[in-house]
């Protein structure tokens, strides 16, 4: 497994591998790797003969409030779960390397990143959707594999791509759970026993959710009501926002007759949490 740091030879192997007539397969992580992230690194490995997984804890996409100081690092125990993989090349560059002084340019999906999460974090998705642009823009991927946790993220990354005629395939992953629901992150690593006990509501809630769906509920906003019930009734939880939205577009709607997404976020003791879950309507007929 072959580390790289500079932007410069991460592109001069790129572009070797697709001389070669070799597919590279790409994940792009903050590091701190969890099943989720292998998750991901494995798919690629099914996909095509190179696989290459970065690991950049990407300060513009942190507020000025947030946790990018403290955000959890362990690149040595990352590298050794990523040779179990195998990932074939890690990319870790610096920040002065992905932002070099005057650095101006930056790369916004407007629509879709308004609400959820982007009204609550300003200048957040500015930040991913630029750091992403400029790692296809080195890496040269056939297909990049981003994991359906972070789904505003996913949908801003495939509105980007589909925008700016990038030659690559997103391939989503279902999110990937503990066996008592809690959606894996590396934020969890923030969590005391207490606070990871109460930050199985979320699940429990979107679970909620589902059953209302499954038993004929079409309003958004009977999903919505469902899943706060939990929540609620779950201490020292603050939640930060619950919505039921069309799970291509991200908008409001009135009535449930495409996929819908309904996502959560919310902060238990000092962590901030997000997780979510896509229904699908039947036909009709």
């Amino acid at each position: 497994m072959k580390i790289i740091t500079t932007p410069a030879e991460m592109q001069c192997r790129s572009d070797a591998i697709r001389r070669a007539g070799k597919r590279i397969a790409f994940v792009p992580t903050m590091g701190f790797l969890h099943e989720g992230h292998l998750s991901l690194m494995r798919e690629g490995r099914r996909r095509a003969e190179v696989v290459v997984a970065s690991i950049f804890v990407n300060p513009t996409q942190f507020g000025p409030n947030e946790d990018f100081g403290r955000y959890p690092r362990a690149f040595e125990r990352d590298c050794a779960l990523m040779q179990e993989v195998p990932v074939d090349i890690v990319f870790a560059p610096a920040p002065e390397a992905m932002y070099p002084a005057g650095a101006q340019t930056w790369v916004e999906v407007a629509e879709i990143t308004k609400g959820l999460c982007g009204a609550h974090r300003p200048g957040h998705f500015r930040g991913v959707t630029t750091v992403v642009a400029k790692l296809f823009n080195i890496v040269k991927p056939h297909y990049a594999i981003f994991g359906e946790k972070d789904f505003q993220q996913l949908r801003a990354i495939q509105r980007m791509v589909k925008d700016l005629n990038f030659d690559l395939e997103i391939v989503p992953m279902p999110t990937v759970r503990e066996s008592d629901g809690l959606a894996l992150s590396s934020r969890n690593a923030y969590l005391s026993a207490a606070e990871r006990e109460r930050a199985l509501s979320l699940s429990r809630a979107l679970e909620a959710a589902r059953r209302e769906f499954a038993a004929g509920a079409r309003d958004p906003r009977a999903l919505v009501r469902a899943a706060c019930a939990v929540l609620s009734a779950t201490p020292e939880i603050r939640l930060e926002y619950i919505e039921a939205v069309d799970s291509e577009s991200l908008a409001s709607i009135a009535r449930v007759e495409r996929p819908v997404v309904v996502a959560i976020a919310t902060h238990v003791g000092k962590t901030r949490l997000i997780d979510n879950a896509v229904f699908t309507p039947p036909p009709p007929g």
